[in-house]
């Protein structure tokens, strides 16, 4: 039998205004892979999971099974990442990972390599200054990972590979082109 109720640590990846007070939150965790939850009530000034659901934070969360969407009971911030947010490039960045790994990945895949390599690549990236290099060696380290490419064959325009493999533009590219011209 599957349990009620579950945890793990993860990584905020989108979240959406959901009814009046609620949102719907996606995550990429280390023991489940990609989830949605639902997470009541967020968005009343009261709420303590608030600050804990920014995109990009590293969380711990703890969540109860449902028929329809899951909801999200805790939320703890291990990490914000304070020095990302203070700058917009970094930030568009950031965006970007998070972007790519939600539609590189599909709900319910677990693949602790890609969480953690895509911790890793947001720890870097508080104290990395070459940008461009790093966002582009992201997402070659991801789209061999999940095996889309082969290790050593080089990539000409890593851009629309991408937008190959996912059938569709990624939004944060042209925020993260333009910033990081």
């Amino acid at each position: 039998m599957i349990p009620r109720t579950y945890a793990s640590e993860a990584i905020i990846l989108a979240r959406k205004n959901y009814s009046e007070a609620d949102r719907i939150i996606v995550v990429y965790s280390k023991a489940h892979g990609k989830l949605s939850f639902i997470a009541k009530s967020v968005r009343k000034t009261k709420s303590r999971k608030r600050g804990a659901i920014e995109i990009f934070s590293y969380i711990r969360f703890s969540a109860a099974r449902t028929k329809s969407l899951d909801i999200l009971t805790e939320a703890e911030i291990i990490s914000s990442f304070p020095q990302i947010r203070k700058n917009l490039k970094k930030v568009a960045v950031a965006y970007y990972f998070v972007e790519v790994i939600g539609r590189l990945t599909s709900e319910g895949e677990k693949n602790e390599k890609l969480f953690s390599l895509l911790l890793k690549y947001i720890h870097d990236l508080r104290t990395e200054v070459l940008l461009k290099k790093l966002r582009k060696n992201f997402v070659e380290e991801v789209i061999v990972l999940l095996g889309y490419w082969p290790k050593d064959k080089p990539i000409k325009n890593i851009d629309s590979l991408l937008e190959e493999i996912t059938e569709r533009n990624i939004n944060s590219v042209r925020v993260g082109k333009k910033l990081l011209a």
